[in-house]
């Protein structure tokens, strides 16, 4: 769909041009993304990401109705592009007995020094504080979660993948964001096997109070 818009160039003469309502749409989420990544949700305001974006505030306004509506759906853009959890969980050849490893392994390298933090952590820290941007943080997180829910085995699945991903994000910032030397300066080899035992024991679960008696 393209929308007509126009640019006065003299008095009474305003040449038409088309917009392309998909462009327009994803460049207003490309814009949005990058304000609330830098700024958090209360850092920036619908005037600023239109601007940003060549656009009208009520044109944004428009395409998305409010800012909180076009916060929810960079979130579930950003929660949909594959980065830790995500990437291990869309692997063709995932298997629960590999998966504490692969996930190890790509923590460490994509929170290296000198990497850039991803876009999922960054709108984390930078927008929780407020309590419409925490809830749908929370609401979109609890549905990218369902998958490791659904291929992990025994009692407590749902808190255990809730713990996997709570050390994902609380490494991810103190390593990344924070920059605790003990883990920017540690062997990233040293840093995938503790990891990979932690994880293990969350992915295969412990053994129960039964049956260690």
């Amino acid at each position: 769909m393209d929308e007509p818009t126009t640019t006065g160039l003299a008095p009474g003469h305003h040449p038409k041009r088309r917009r392309n309502a998909a462009a327009t749409r994803q460049a207003i989420l490309d814009s949005a993304r990058l304000a609330f990544t830098r700024c958090g949700y209360d850092g920036v305001g619908v005037r600023e990401i239109a601007q940003n974006a060549g656009v009208t505030a009520m044109l944004v306004n428009r395409y998305f109705g409010s800012k909180e509506r076009l916060f929810e759906e960079v979130v579930e853009a950003t929660l949909a592009t594959p980065g830790i959890l995500r990437h291990e969980l869309t692997r063709p050849d995932r298997t629960v007995a590999t998966l504490a490893q692969n996930m190890a392994r790509t923590l460490v390298a994509k929170t290296e020094p000198g990497v850039s933090p991803l876009d999922g952590i960054l709108l984390l820290i930078r927008s929780a504080a407020n309590p419409q941007a925490a809830t749908i943080l929370r609401d979109h997180a609890q549905q990218h979660l369902q998958p490791l829910v659904d291929i992990l085995s025994g009692p407590g699945a749902p808190q255990r993948a809730a713990l996997l991903l709570a050390v994902i994000a609380g490494f991810q910032l103190m390593r990344q964001i924070i920059g605790l030397s003990a883990l920017t300066e540690a062997e990233p080899a040293d840093l995938a096997r503790q990891l990979e035992g932690l994880f293990q024991s969350l992915t295969q679960g412990f053994p129960s109070e039964g049956s260690l008696r």
